[in-house]
């Protein structure tokens, strides 16, 4: 029939998919993976961090947020703003310099890449020579310095990237201004720091890798005083009155040199001052020294390392000392870089808050609070303080339990500051979020997290931890100050990051919320299934266990895997917030697959690699179980962790397999090349089976004795037509590994008599699908063909009552096909194959409503689909037709697919790293991404400017004048995380030639 349809009918519906659906990835979440440097603007207000996968990402306000990936598959060494403007230049560990700015266009500002530059050295010159060692962004904002390894400084104009050659200052010159003795002794070295002099611009220190520093006029272009430190120098830090030189070095100390006159005759300065504040012992460098002044008092003296290396060589401490308070604040992990921010617009008051950039999070303390206590941080929050091992999405939460769980996290929050937060550049112009939606993250010591995901701003609200209900190893004082190592060093631990699980089995695997009810119920890796409800008080109760033996007494099968977790008998005291009341524990303790709850009929399924069961909460009683377990299914039994194989194991069991199969032979000699074939296709079958590669295949029966058949892997709660088309009853229908699906008619007791007469269940269906592929999804549709409603949606007034006069449908989705078939004779109607060709799998599905960017009255329900080639489809309900097509995830990004989850309306979330979401959106109509402002600041600095050559505002117009050359360098890439994968650098050097082009015509045009 399809020849014969019309063709405006095709143009009509290609155009309301335009209307419908749009892909776009819109924002990334948590905490930039591998970040390697840290910049700040006072006069903007803004964060930078540049992370070793070459992205750049600026902060503000909450909802302030900008990302810039570089093209060079290379890592972000140093982050720096040009004072007084809206430009910062990033340092690349392939020695490249690159220019950004915060362009407006459209009332939004953008982040975009203007220029990019290389140091040259003269004809044969070492490398060394012209690696950039230190950058030092001119207060003029006209002039960069780049001190280099090989002791020389060069003078770049910025923004055009045009070198100043006579104004170079060349190790030769720096030398000859040195007393011979130092010369003869040992060479300069690298340049390690570079400093302006707050109160003369025109003076900068040098600091050599050696020790040796020189005051330098840039004016006058000579050396004005030197000054010989005698051990390896880390760092300098010019103090705000010009009076002082604070230097850092390798041995743990750090000296105060006073700055002199103009006379370059006069005696060497002796330091004033030298300590090693940790210590007669062996210290580690100091890395970085700060001092920062107060208005009625002592200054702040800030420094990173330092620890004595024998007894604390492995702490990542700052050490913080104002007055006779001194602190060695602990972190979590290895410090990248810190600053202080600064009261008064100026931006030249008081210290108020430290911020710290470490490996796996931003540290903010507040520096004006007796105790210097913690700011909790509204973006930029470690995701993965414990790993995260599966998540899940709620809409649309009603006003009163988002406030329930705001006010039970707040509880939880007492301990961090009450200053707000200090970064507040930009303006946020996004729309207020249309509702409130709730993102919740399952950890591996077993938390689940809630974080609020209406917005560009991840932000945490409540944490749920379920480690209390059992016995575990871990010490209650684990976590507390550390007092019994004496107090000195003064440690004090900062941060949330904390990898370290009690016990593995306490990690949460599944999570359902009913957000109408408030009940919550979470599975863990040991086949523990908690039901929770929120209490706005703290309870004291004991949780019993019900057992439940999935195997129902089947002989032959001995479970090899891991204990489960032991209950506590005594009762527990629960904080306000979830507390549990029912615990279900599956016997073997294996891996819950799958779970859902029915808040309406008080009901919990539960399914794992043995079967699955039925629970009772209201009645805490087991209503029935099933099991599914093959015969020939020895894997299931193994119990490993997870139920995922990893790619050492199985092709460790492949290898045994193969080994055991060349014993046989030489034992027997018979059939030897049979056996040897069917070894090498049982390897092909599992490669093929861990996706190393896209497997083209059609589909085809599988064997019914594969590994893991009766692993649950949907469950499904729907009141529809299972006995006969006039009587609808509550059923529960489950899917598993073999294509197998079950249905149960449920009898409930009348209201009145719910507490007392038990819940009955039996077997109405069972449907086996011919290719025996996992069943992955089950969705019942009414007979509008609209999706059944979630439970008390009807009774809250949030959907319309489902049809229940037209015949339903069951929609099966398995991993190769999605089939339809008519209730209640499950007879099939229509299907739609997807793994005819390409070998593509589904492996995520969701229902979701997409409404059309035309018109508020109309919208579609589709399917959303992830496949394992990482591509996303929309499937057409109830007509089960392909929509779109857009490719998301890369398909060797295994865990990225594995990790991602839908919402209601047409958006997701997948990990792109262990500690960053993805979100990205498939509707026209529901997109959330940042929309914001960075106006350029006003220039009012006071302090006198030297008049430098060539730079003028002539740059400026350059730059107004190339935005057509902005606009075709623009990229829009995915944030890349692989640092050394060939297939990202086939590609890049394939657009290299056209981007670097485009951005050599940039910088001319610039300069010209």
């Amino acid at each position: 029939m399809k020849r014969f349809r019309r063709q405006g009918h095709e143009s009509q519906r290609d155009r309301l998919k335009q209307e419908l659906f749009q892909f776009n990835k819109t924002v990334e979440h948590g905490f930039p993976h591998q970040p390697s440097a840290l910049s700040y603007s006072p006069s903007l207000q803004l964060l930078a961090i540049g992370t070793r996968s070459g992205a750049i990402k600026l902060y503000g306000a909450q909802g302030v947020e900008f990302m810039g990936l570089h093209d060079e598959n290379a890592a972000v060494t140093q982050v720096h703003f040009l004072p007084h403007q809206v430009e910062l230049v990033t340092l690349m560990d392939d020695n490249s310099l690159h220019m950004w700015t915060l362009k407006a266009h459209k009332g939004l500002s953008e982040l975009l890449e203007i220029g990019r530059f290389t140091l040259t050295g003269p004809p044969g010159a070492p490398p060394s020579v012209t690696r950039v060692t230190a950058v030092l962004a001119h207060s003029s904002g006209e002039l960069l310095l780049l001190g280099t390894e090989g002791g020389h400084v060069f003078v770049v104009e910025v923004p055009g990237f045009r070198e100043l050659e006579e104004r170079n200052i060349s190790v030769d010159q720096v030398a000859s201004s040195v007393p011979d003795d130092y010369i003869g002794r040992r060479n300069l070295e690298h340049v390690e720091a570079l400093q302006e002099n707050a109160v003369n611009p025109n003076q900068v220190v040098i600091g050599y890798g050696r020790g040796l520093m020189v005051i330098w006029d840039l004016e006058k272009e000579r050396a004005i005083q030197h000054i010989l430190a005698t051990q390896q120098l880390e760092s300098v830090w010019w103090t705000e009155d010009g009076s002082n030189i604070l230097s850092s070095h390798s041995d743990g100390s750090y000296c105060r040199w006073m700055v002199g006159g103009d006379d370059l005759n006069e005696e060497e300065e002796e330091e004033e001052k030298s300590d090693i504040p940790y210590g007669h012992f062996p210290c580690k460098a100091i890395s970085k020294i700060v001092q920062l002044p107060t208005e009625a008092g002592p200054p702040f003296l800030l420094f990173s390392g330092g620890m004595p290396r024998a007894s604390y060589g492995d702490r990542h401490c700052i050490t913080v000392i104002h007055s006779k308070t001194h602190v060695a604040l602990d972190f979590t992990s290895r410090i990248i870089d810190f600053f202080a921010i600064r009261d008064g617009p100026q931006h030249t008051g008081d210290p108020s808050a430290l911020v710290v950039l470490v490996e796996e999070e931003l540290v903010v303390i507040d520096l004006q609070t007796e105790g210097w206590p913690v700011i909790q941080t509204p973006y930029l929050v470690p995701l993965h303080s414990s790993a995260i091992t599966c998540s899940h999405h709620v809409s649309a939460i009603p006003l009163k339990l988002w406030e329930r769980i705001i006010a039970a996290g707040d509880l939880q929050k007492t301990h961090y500051s009450k200053k707000p937060w200090p970064i507040t550049g930009g303006k946020n112009l996004a729309p207020d979020p249309p509702q409130r939606d709730l993102l919740l993250t399952g950890h591996e010591d077993g938390t689940v997290r809630f974080w609020d995901a209406s917005g560009v701003c991840l932000h945490p609200m409540y944490k749920l931890g379920t480690a209390g209900v059992f016995h575990t190893d871990a010490d209650p004082n684990d976590n507390m100050n550390q007092g019994t190592e004496g107090d000195w060093p003064p440690f004090r631990k900062v941060g949330c990051f904390d990898p370290y699980s009690d016990d593995p089995r306490l990690g949460i695997q599944k999570i359902h919320l009913c957000k109408y009810s408030g009940y919550l119920t979470v599975a863990g890796t040991a086949g523990q299934i908690l039901v929770l409800e929120l209490n706005d008080e703290a309870a004291e109760q004991t949780v019993e266990a019900k057992v439940v033996d999935l195997l129902q007494g089947q002989e032959g099968f001995r479970w090899k895997g891991h204990a489960r977790l032991d209950v506590r008998e005594e009762p527990v005291l629960f904080p306000p917030g979830f507390q549990p009341f029912a615990l279900v524990q599956c016997q073997p303790p294996a891996v819950v697959t799958a779970l859902t709850l029915h808040s309406e009929w008080k009901l919990v399924a539960f399914g794992t690699s043995h079967g699955f069961g039925l629970y009772d909460y209201q009645q805490k009683n087991n209503v029935f179980i099933k099991c599914t377990l093959n015969p020939s299914d020895q894997l299931a039994m193994e119990g490993p962790l997870s139920r995922v194989k990893s790619i050492k194991k199985s092709l460790r069991q492949s290898f045994r397999r193969i080994r055991r199969s060349r014993v046989s032979l030489r034992k027997h000699h018979v059939n030897n090349a049979a056996k040897l074939q069917e070894a090498n296709a049982r390897l092909e079958a599992e490669l093929a089976e861990m996706e190393l590669a896209p497997v083209q295949r059609k589909i085809e029966a599988r064997s019914s004795d594969d590994s893991f058949t009766g692993l649950v892997r949907t469950l499904y709660f729907t009141d529809t037509f299972l006995s006969d088309s006039t009587h609808n009853t509550p059923s529960l229908w489950a899917g598993t590994n073999g294509g197998c699906v079950f249905a149960y008619m449920l009898r409930l007791p009348p209201a009145e008599h719910r507490t007392d007469e038990p819940v009955t269940a039996h077997q109405a269906k069972e449907i086996q699908l011919m290719h025996r592929a996992p069943v992955v999804g089950i969705v019942v549709l009414d007979g509008h063909g609209a999706p059944l409603p979630e439970p008390l949606e009807v009774a809250h007034d949030l959907a319309r009552s489902p049809d229940m006069q037209g015949s339903h449908h069951l929609l099966v989705i398995s991993e190769e096909q999605f089939k339809v078939f008519s209730l209640p004779k499950v007879s099939a109607k229509m299907k739609l194959k997807l793994t005819a060709v390409d070998g593509s799998r589904v492996r995520r599905v969701g229902v979701a409503w997409f409404g059309s960017s035309r018109s508020e009255d109309y919208g579609e329900s589709g399917l959303v689909v992830l496949t394992n080639q990482g591509d996303l489809h929309v499937v057409s309900l109830p007509t089960v037709k392909m929509q779109v097509q857009y490719p998301c995830i890369r398909r060797e990004d295994v865990s990225g697919i594995a990790s991602c989850v839908f919402t209601k309306h047409g958006q997701g979330f997948y990990l792109i790293s262990p500690s960053e979401f993805e979100r990205f959106s498939l509707s026209t109509r529901n997109v959330v991404e940042p929309h914001c402002l960075v106006e350029a600041p006003l220039h009012s600095c006071s302090s006198p400017k030297p008049q430098l050559d060539g730079a003028s505002s002539a740059h400026r117009n350059a730059r107004q004048d190339s935005e057509d050359a902005e606009k075709a360098a623009r990229r829009v890439m995915e944030h890349a995380l692989l640092n050394d994968e060939k297939v990202l650098q086939e590609i890049q050097k394939s657009l290299e030639g056209e981007q670097t082009s485009l951005l050599e015509n940039n910088v001319k045009s610039a300069v010209a």
